[in-house]
């Protein structure tokens, strides 16, 4: 498992395009038949990619339960959020099964002990892209589909960001211990989220962008608001943001990514604002 350590705000100001891309970026998330997994100690954050193939693979592969976790399974002591960005698959939780079509959500509360993951198709394999937050107690494994996301409607043509927040694991949609996920799907011509920028001091956030043809690419803002820097994204990859940078994005396309946040609070609108004229 590739683990990341926290940034201080100050010493990121030195960082050149490697550094931040080393540090920052998660990058080849869906390898035939096994568990990628990226662990940040901000807020100690996991986001996992499998690609099921040939295999019905187990969420333990390629993760040392408890040399990195000090439990005795994955789910011990977290709970997960998953999105299918692939072909239609299936997921198996303690013997029972959730069949996933692209887009689809499946919220996993902590004490889960075997999940797997397999494609109906192995030529259209999925692709579940997963985001996991420490828990303190148990709620209930449940199956998303779109039309039980909360939506909104945001932005307009004319400032190019007119988009479709759709909130899934949201104390709107149903209780979790901190994990919220959503998915935020950009309208044809439009190219610009989160604009104006905000930080939330309360929680961090992941954002993995897709949907993104493979001669485009999505430039990722983060840093403070006075010292922001960019990564330059393609298809499938993830970046992660700790509380004190902004995360905004503008594609060269328009795009689709998945957000998660873990942290002190699940207050979706819990941000600091910063006015576009002040940003630097």
């Amino acid at each position: 498992m590739d683990i990341r350590y926290s940034v201080n705000p100050e010493d990121f100001k030195t960082y050149t395009t490697e550094q931040i891309r080393k540090e920052f970026l998660y990058t080849n998330l869906y390898q035939a038949d096994t568990v990628q997994a990226f662990y940040t100690h901000v807020d100690r954050v996991v986001t996992l990619g499998c690609m099921p193939v040939k295999e019905e693979v187990s969420i333990d592969k390629g993760i040392d339960i408890w040399h990195n976790f000090g439990t005795k399974f994955f789910l011990e002591r977290r709970e997960i959020g998953i999105f299918n960005i692939g072909g239609n698959g299936i997921i198996t939780v303690d013997g029972k099964k959730y069949e996933l079509a692209n887009k689809d959500c499946l919220y996993i509360t902590m004490g889960a002990k075997e999940v797997t993951f397999a494609s109906k198709d192995a030529a259209k394999p999925a692709k579940f892209y997963m985001a996991s937050t420490p828990a303190h107690r148990s709620y209930e494994t449940r199956l998303l589909k779109l039309a039980d996301a909360n939506h909104r409607p945001l932005g307009d043509a004319a400032h190019c960001n007119k988009r479709t927040i759709n909130q899934f694991i949201h104390p709107d949609v149903l209780p979790t211990c901190q994990l919220s996920m959503g998915m935020t799907v950009l309208d044809p011509g439009s190219n610009w989220n989160t604009m104006p920028a905000h930080t939330h001091e309360r929680r961090m956030e992941v954002y993995t962008y897709f949907d993104i043809p493979e001669d485009q690419a999505v430039f990722h803002m983060m840093g403070q608001g006075q010292q922001t820097r960019h990564i330059i994204m393609h298809n499938e990859e993830a970046v992660y943001s700790p509380s004190w940078s902004i995360h905004s994005g503008v594609g060269t396309t328009n795009y689709t990514f998945i957000w998660a946040m873990g942290g002190e609070n699940q207050t979706f609108d819990d941000m600091d604002e910063i006015a576009i004229k002040d940003m630097k």
